[in-house]
């Protein structure tokens, strides 16, 4: 009676202290089966799909115009397909479709099940600084990433796709969209996010393993690249749907 309410019924905005996103390289024609028909893939050379895995620090998170005392910390973790989507004034949108969400919290859990289709699961979630290497790892969720906090210049991923770190940034991330499909009334949920100064830094990436990944199978997966960004204004918008045809 209240599934109104997972549609992103009101805007939401938080403070990203830092937001750390690895993308992976996959042959399209291995994600094809994880979109709905309403999304395309958004693709490079026509050749290769992306599923970046973000891991997220938010600060005062909470309905926009809230006083940010009101808000809460939560570390989010999401797991998303790069697409697109033609909407119904055939305008082509970029954005992204969720495959899974976790947080360091049982309440974000709790709320972000009950105003998003997310379906986050709570999770463990262990920070650890080294001298010259910063580690982020779950026992639960068996992942873990270590990446390089110097200021030495990153080359690209040895196996990446993309000619350069210009042609990387296409697909770092944030897109401005996230997309939802509900298959029984035909309707795509579209939440569109607003960020300011978003400049994202390759990082180097000294090791790291997502079990999720494994799940899903990909033969072919390919790191191609890993952006980190710190202290940037966030929010998302009321969500707006319309009928796929």
């Amino acid at each position: 009676m209240l599934s109104f309410l997972k549609d992103h019924p009101f805007a939401v905005e938080a403070f990203f202290e830092s937001s750390l996103v690895l993308t992976f390289a996959i042959p399209k024609e291995e994600l094809q089966a994880l979109i709905p028909a309403c999304l395309e893939l958004d693709t490079h050379n026509d050749q290769y799909g992306f599923v970046a895995a973000a891991m997220v620090q938010t600060k005062h998170l909470r309905p926009k115009g809230f006083p940010a005392f009101m808000g809460n910390d939560f570390f989010l973790i999401g797991y998303r397909v790069f697409v697109r989507y033609t909407n119904s004034a055939g305008k082509r949108l970029r954005g992204l479709y969720i495959l899974k969400s976790e947080t360091d919290k049982k309440k974000m859990e709790i709320m972000g099940n009950i105003f998003t289709h997310y379906n986050y699961t709570t999770t463990d979630i262990l920070q650890t600084q080294f001298e010259d290497r910063k580690k982020i790892a779950s026992i639960k969720s068996g992942f873990t990433v270590t990446i390089d906090t110097t200021d030495a210049p990153a080359a690209l991923p040895e196996d990446s796709p993309f000619s350069g770190w210009k042609e990387a940034r296409r697909f770092a991330g944030p897109l401005p969209f996230t997309f939802t499909y509900n298959t029984v009334t035909k309707e795509v949920l579209i939440i569109e996010g607003v960020r300011e100064n978003w400049t994202p830094n390759p990082i180097r990436v000294h090791d790291y393993h997502f079990s999720f990944l494994d799940t899903l199978d990909l033969k072919n997966a390919v790191l191609a690249n890993a952006f980190m960004i710190k202290n940037i204004p966030y929010y998302w918008k009321k969500g707006k749907k319309e009928i796929w045809k």
